[in-house]
């Protein structure tokens, strides 16, 4: 059996010059937000201020100058993200792209599609979603039907993506298809990713509402849409690759340990002080608060010097969603039955407690996070 390391990581004095700047920056932008609308902050879909975040050099910290980026580290950027996401600030609208679609342009594509496209996100002007999951494929990715045949001077698409966040408001997909057959032996043989424009004839994109009656997810069917060359990302064949690499990233934040946290706080001002179990239940919580972030953090020193964190920001996700999905119960147990009707808490816990369910399915389901874990360490 492997090991697994992931060692402590110190943030210097520089982050925390960053973290307060962040800090006022949010307490001015955000302070007519209820704690309900806090509590979607990372499916909350407001271009506004992700082009505030561009003016700011707060995305693509750490990216090259000459795709727009600012050249900073991997531990400036956690702060960044750390901040935002404690605060609840309504980030959905460029976390995707910010997250792991520029960094897929630059390392795949670095002098076709990363020199036409990122400079966009840096600024928060471009916003792109991703195409990986399909109808009545599951987490079988090796599965996807969606295909691009050869044609002049690029490919035709056709087929459909499911569960794609911000579709409707985003100008590219970055698209996982098959442009190839599969192998004897080799399901993942013949799969290619390419980057689609969503307003190019032949793509229509629906809506998905949730358990809320929100939109945030999309349908998005392709019929017959052309595609230049030039979007092919990477090698073709090669997507396998790529998109296993694109996982890792949208892995390894700390997105993945803090979506109810604003259920947390909310606990926090209502708990009574001369409460054991509201005591002990809230301080087991920030225990695990503690240890996750410690892993999180972890990842992001592994990022900051250029190692693979893919397994350590998997089990990071994996533990996250089981602290983000205790969170609801614990309010229930402790607030369920005593809390006001429309306060602040009533109504964050209502959020979060139809939200919990979906938090061990992106990135990966639970039961797929654990086989990687398992073969990262040995176990099979």
């Amino acid at each position: 059996m492997q090991a697994l390391d992931i060692r402590p990581c110190r943030l210097d004095a520089k982050t925390q010059v960053l973290r307060a700047e962040v800090r006022t920056f949010l307490a001015e932008e955000l302070k007519h937000y209820s704690p309900a609308e806090r509590a979607k902050g990372l499916v909350g879909l407001v271009p506004e201020f992700t082009r505030k975040l561009g003016e700011r050099g707060w995305l693509g910290m750490t990216w090259p100058k000459r795709y727009g980026g600012h050249e900073r580290s991997a531990l400036e950027r956690y702060v960044v993200l750390e901040e935002l996401l404690a605060a609840g600030a309504p980030v959905g609208a460029h976390w995707v792209a910010e997250r792991q679609s520029g960094p897929l342009l630059i390392k795949f594509s670095p002098d076709v599609l990363a020199p036409q496209i990122v400079p966009g996100i840096t600024r928060g002007e471009t916003l792109l979603a991703i195409g990986m999951s399909e109808p009545d494929v599951g987490s079988d990715l090796a599965a996807v039907r969606t295909r691009a045949e050869k044609t002049d001077g690029g490919w035709i698409v056709n087929g459909s993506k499911v569960w794609t966040s911000g579709a409707h408001l985003a100008h590219y997909m970055i698209t996982l298809l098959r442009t190839g057959p599969k192998e004897e032996g080799n399901r993942r043989a013949g799969l290619s990713q390419l980057l689609i424009d969503l307003k190019a004839p032949g793509v229509t994109v629906r809506p998905i509402y949730n358990m809320l009656g929100e939109h945030d997810f999309n349908e998005v069917f392709l019929e017959n849409v052309f595609v230049p060359d030039d979007f092919v990302i990477g090698e073709l064949g090669n997507g396998w690759l790529q998109v296993t690499a694109e996982l890792a990233l949208e892995r390894s934040g700390p997105e993945r340990y803090l979506s109810s946290t604003q259920l947390y706080l909310a606990m926090l001002d209502e708990a009574d002080p001369q409460d054991t179990r509201h005591a002990v239940s809230l301080g087991r919580l920030a225990a695990r608060y503690a240890t996750l972030r410690q892993m999180s953090l972890g990842v992001a020193g592994m990022l900051a010097r250029g190692e693979n964190p893919a397994i350590p920001a998997t089990v990071v996700k994996d533990q996250g969603a089981l602290l983000e999905q205790a969170i609801p119960d614990v309010a229930h147990d402790l607030f369920g039955d005593q809390r006001e009707p429309g306060s602040d808490l009533d109504q964050v816990m209502r959020f979060l407690t139809q939200s919990a369910p979906s938090f061990s399915l992106r990135g990966g389901t639970r039961e797929i996070l654990r086989g990687i874990i398992a073969g990262g360490l040995g176990l099979r």
